[in-house]
């Protein structure tokens, strides 16, 4: 019987996803040595020695800021993430920011738990004070929505359903999000565009370089004045202080987002949860099973689905012998992958290759067993990161 896969966890993983993981083929736990995969959702990994056994390590969750990708890709190991899998979640969260700050909940909430007086005088007291916390109604409204993938193109469709306008932005739009976006959406042609013409501002792009404190002190004081910004993305995309200059000056009326701080802390305009965006029983399972099922795909079959560091490749298997490849993408690598294999005296069945920047991925299905020789054969091609052998009779 072939030696089971060992899964290593390193957070609280619903068991509704590690159930994916079948008993028969896997072992799965919080203290096991040599893992053939890590999954986790916040761990942070940066300050983790990772075993040499672990061929994937899989995020049940959309960032990927915890897990050092770069060196990871450097030993050829893919890590998954689950974009999607949480997109419902962080869409009503977002939602409930817009109604929160559109009728001033927050204030008023906090104004009717100072009151002291009872009866008579308590009622007097409440019509007395909610005039200034009078709002507004979203209808006829414009949300501006930047980043239009999975949560904002949901947020973009509950936004139409509520009545409000929505302006739309993103560069990088791919063909599957243009597809799923509703049509009344309107598009912006810049950030700035959409700051000058919304009432409201939300934000859903992933954290990289280009993206870092994206609203700046500039697009800030670009935005409508009176404008709320909602922020249930990352952090640091948005710059506090500009913010907090913004809300001060009276520029924008609200901050909701969901990553406290110490600056944050306090003011009478910023609403700040707890990092609650994919905090519900259903968007742990999502995602936890969305990992698992990517993991296990890839240990089994050498499927790739939503690495942020390689390419997709999906290849249906035509034969029980297969071979997995990670490598740098230079030249001439799969005629090098394929002369080895005909070398070695087998036959292609079928073979696929894909790059993503400086990675590239090769499947090759093969008619006949492959050998611990000509593993090592295509192991030791120059930008060869790992070789994996998947016979099906290891399943």
């Amino acid at each position: 019987m072939a030696k089971p896969f060992r899964i290593l966890t390193l957070n609280q993983i619903s068991s509704i996803g590690l159930a994916e993981f079948p008993s028969s083929r896997y072992v799965v736990g919080k203290d096991l040595s040599d893992p053939d995969a890590i999954v986790l959702r916040s761990h942070d990994l940066h300050d983790m020695t990772i075993p040499a056994s672990v061929r994937v390590v899989g995020r049940a969750g959309a960032g990927t800021n915890n897990i050092p990708v770069a060196s990871l890709s450097t030993r050829g190991i893919p890590v998954f993430n689950t974009p999607g899998a949480n997109a419902n979640a962080v869409k009503e969260l977002v939602i409930a920011g817009l109604l929160i700050s559109a009728r001033n909940l927050i204030p008023a909430a906090r104004y009717v738990e100072a009151l002291e007086s009872d009866g008579d005088a308590l009622d007097d007291q409440v019509e007395a004070g909610k005039k200034q916390f009078a709002g507004r109604e979203l209808p006829g409204r414009t949300l501006g929505v930047i980043g239009l993938g999975k949560i904002g193109s949901l947020v973009a469709d509950a936004a139409i359903k509520l009545g409000m306008k929505v302006l739309g932005f993103d560069p990088s739009i791919t063909v599957d999000a243009a597809w799923s976006l509703p049509s009344q959406v309107q598009k912006a042609r810049g950030i700035e565009e959409l700051l000058k013409n919304s009432d409201f501002v939300t934000v859903h792009v992933p954290l990289l370089d280009i993206t870092r404190r994206m609203i700046d002190v500039k697009r800030v004081m670009a935005m409508k004045s009176g404008a709320v910004l909602l922020n249930f993305s990352r952090d640091a995309i948005v710059d506090t202080g500009a913010v907090l200059e913004a809300l001060n000056s009276g520029r924008i009326r609200y901050y909701v987002c969901d990553f406290p701080s110490a600056r944050l802390r306090g003011h009478a305009n910023v609403v700040a949860l707890p990092h609650l965006g994919a905090s519900t029983a259903e968007a742990e399972d999502n995602c936890a099973v969305m990992a698992a099922m990517q993991v296990r795909d890839y240990l089994e079959h050498g499927q790739i689905v939503n690495a942020v560091n390689f390419p997709d490749v999906d290849m249906a298997r035509e034969s029980p012998y297969r071979i997995g490849v990670a490598n740098a993408n230079v030249p001439n690598m799969v005629g090098q992958i394929s002369t080895a294999v005909a070398a070695a005296g087998l036959n292609i069945h079928n073979m696929l290759n894909k790059s993503k920047d400086e990675m590239a991925y090769t499947l090759v299905d093969v008619d006949s067993p492959v050998t611990v020789d000509l593993c090592k054969q295509i192991a030791a091609i120059p930008g060869v990161l790992m070789i994996r052998y998947l016979p099906a009779d290891r399943t």
